[in-house]
């Protein structure tokens, strides 16, 4: 029997099967058995990873090796024997958040959630500010712009105008994107300002994963110009299920380096005395939102 190992990137996952892309073609494969030995405790493959397959006489494949992954995005399922970590994508390079200006009105604790989640798992964040049309550039920057300072590109887009568009693009060709953002952002019709039809692609896999428990579709799109861009749904519901209240600062970058200039170690930047944080609050160097986020967090009221 005629059998050839590639190497390859994993591009769909659904039931037990894996599409796997290699530079002969697509395989859909499946795990093979030694891979699936003792207690399962998160995903073995999942979206993102890199694998060694074998291809058989058929065509189809088996999954014999998974690369170690940098880093994923990671959601925590309990189960009866233990907590499992589901693999939502592997090996994202940059993790890309689009909120809307207005209609809808931009929930900033939602997007400081989902960046906390993305400086938990070390994955890079960027901001897209959608729909500038509506208030312009000037009010926009005033919503978004305190952002830029503390680490993250902010690209301003308008997918009706398709100002913006093209840098959105740049950024997201040759790397493994992760998106995510509120319904009613405009994330679909940005991706076919990008690659006409993709917005589409995503929406189709949402729509199909909505209300599904039990069969989830998982998949990344190839952009023309290279690199990938994977809908990830649930990011408002993934929790920060191994954090503690006391570790959220190192969360936050801009709190992150005073928390060693505060006169007691366990110091939680609400009420103590001699608190670097809450004297950089005073002075204007914290944004009162973002504090207000990481009072929200740490307490866990959001």
């Amino acid at each position: 029997m005629t059998q050839t190992i590639r190497q390859g990137l994993i591009i769909k996952a659904q039931s037990g099967f894996f599409t796997v892309e290699t530079g002969e073609g697509l395989v859909i494969c499946q795990l093979r058995g030694k891979l699936k030995r003792g207690k399962a405790t998160g995903d073995i493959a999942a979206l993102g990873d890199r694998v060694r397959i074998t291809v058989l006489e058929d065509g189809s494949g088996m999954i014999d090796e998974v690369e170690e992954r940098k880093q994923a995005i990671v959601r925590l399922d309990p189960r009866p024997q233990g907590a499992y970590q589901q693999i939502l994508l592997a090996n994202p390079d940059q993790a890309v958040f689009v909120f809307a200006c207005a209609q809808p009105d931009p929930k900033l604790r939602m997007l400081d959630r989902y960046l906390v989640i993305a400086e938990k798992q070390r994955v890079p964040a960027v901001i897209v500010a959608n729909k500038i049309d509506l208030i312009g550039l000037r009010e926009a920057k005033k919503i978004f712009g305190f952002y830029g300072p503390l680490g993250y590109r902010v690209i301003y887009t308008s997918a009706k105008n398709g100002k913006g568009v093209d840098e959105l693009k740049s950024q997201l060709i040759g790397k493994i994107s992760v998106m995510a953002g509120p319904s009613g952002a405009g994330k679909s019709s940005l991706l076919n300002g990008v690659q006409p039809g993709l917005g589409l692609a995503v929406n189709e896999i949402s729509a199909v994963n909505k209300g599904q428990h039990t069969t989830v579709t998982r998949e990344m799109f190839k952009l023309d110009g290279g690199g990938y861009v994977a809908d990830t749904p649930g990011w408002k519901s993934l929790a920060l299920w191994d954090t503690e209240p006391e570790e959220m600062d190192a969360y936050f970058p801009e709190l992150a380096p005073l928390v060693a200039k505060c006169q007691f170690s366990d110091c939680t930047h609400i009420h103590e005395p001699g608190c670097a944080v809450r004297a950089a609050l005073d002075k204007g160097k914290i944004h009162p939102e973002r504090y207000e986020s990481y009072l929200r967090l740490r307490t866990g009221q959001d």
